[in-house]
């Protein structure tokens, strides 16, 4: 594979359902258990009201915008997202949830339309309609051709990592979990008889000891290796130190990338014994324009990750991240001004690196 580099495309959160389910061609029932909301449509509404109409139904390529020429333009190998959606028909909301998301069947191509290589579903809103929902979204995803991890109806299968074919040989092993940290609950765990998600109840040294034991057991001569973990909580920049001492025992262990998830924001970013470490994308697809309430973490600015690895050794040989913004559950260029206060952002409250501009308008580490 010599000195060849693979780039892959990581992003936060992709939540297809609830609002987004709404505008697009074949919308499901509309109907909520939230406290304050009973109908997906209100956030449709509250979207409008600070950035304009929507011109629904919307193709299936609307929700991505901008973010599918950067991925066309990027020469990206692999692409993976976090689906933090059932794709389902059922009507049983999951107890004890205040959110619940749920996109229509007929609407997957709104997913297939960013090509996905790898879609992990180890989150907590993937059961929130129960197993029945869960299967109906497996059986979805497989019938497009879409890979899965970290959902399965054993534990065996949620566990299994997805399996990308490389360019130039070996393959990219992506394991996904689900953490209880994120709001996974327990009794969605995977079990021999039982479908679920890939569980790790605590971030400790032996659960990642767990992990590392998987992946050498899955991984081959040539294989490179993504661990996407849905893990902590929504809001803040603070990086709990179970994590950074979870995030760097798999690296030790062999993980070539930590793709970490489930804040509404960007968190830190770290780089390892010359491994990338991603302790929170931020949300990427969703419909929360117009929920107040934490604007000075400025949600709707959004990451496309571009990581480039090298082949042969699976060490980070750069990273650029292209500044989005969501406007009418679209997203576009991010403005000059919320690039830099992206830039400044991760730039102060990541760990040892340095984040800079390009003249592209992308941020990349400094060399």
């Amino acid at each position: 594979m010599g000195g060849s580099v693979v780039t892959l495309f990581l992003c936060g959160d992709v939540m297809l359902g609830r609002g987004v389910d709404q505008i697009l061609a074949h919308p499901g029932d509309p109907a909520l258990r939230e406290t304050y909301v009973c109908d997906a449509r209100s956030y449709v509404r509250l979207a409008e009201a600070v950035h304009g109409p929507i011109p629904a139904p919307v193709a299936p390529s609307w929700p991505w915008g901008e973010a599918l020429r950067v991925l066309d333009e990027a020469g990206v190998d692999t692409r993976i997202v976090n689906l933090e959606t059932a794709v389902t028909r059922a009507g049983s909301f999951a107890p004890g949830k205040e959110i619940h998301y749920r996109a229509h069947p007929d609407n997957l191509p709104a997913l297939s339309a960013v090509r996905p290589d790898v879609c992990g579903l180890a989150n907590n809103h993937v059961l929130d309609f129960g197993r029945p929902g869960l299967l109906e979204t497996l059986d979805t995803l497989a019938r497009a051709g879409l890979r899965t991890a970290g959902a399965g109806r054993t534990a065996e299968e949620a566990h299994a990592p997805a399996a990308v074919p490389l360019p130039g040989g070996g393959r990219l092993l992506v394991f996904a979990l689900g953490a209880a940290s994120s709001g996974v609950p327990a009794d969605w765990a995977a079990t021999a008889d039982r479908p679920g998600v890939a569980y790790v109840p605590e971030l400790s040294l032996w659960e990642a000891d767990a992990v590392v034991q998987r992946v050498r057991r899955a991984r081959r001569a040539g294989d490179l290796v993504v661990v996407s973990l849905h893990w902590g909580s929504n809001w803040g920049y603070a990086v709990p130190r179970d994590q950074v001492r979870f995030a760097h025992a798999l690296v030790d262990g062999g993980v070539d990338v930590v793709h970490g998830h489930s804040s509404h924001h960007p968190r830190p970013l770290e780089v390892y014994h010359e491994r990338l470490i991603l302790y929170g994308c931020g949300d990427f697809v969703d419909d929360y324009e117009g929920i107040s309430g934490y604007e000075r973490y400025r949600d709707d600015l959004r990451l496309a990750f571009l990581v480039s690895l090298a082949a042969d050794s699976g060490r980070l040989a750069g990273l650029r991240m292209v500044p989005l913004r969501a406007r009418r559950m679209r997203l576009e260029p991010a403005p000059e001004e919320d690039r830099a206060w992206l830039r400044a952002t991760l730039d102060r409250i990541s760990r040892g690196v340095r984040v800079v501009a390009r003249s592209d308008g992308t941020l990349a580490l400094a060399q």
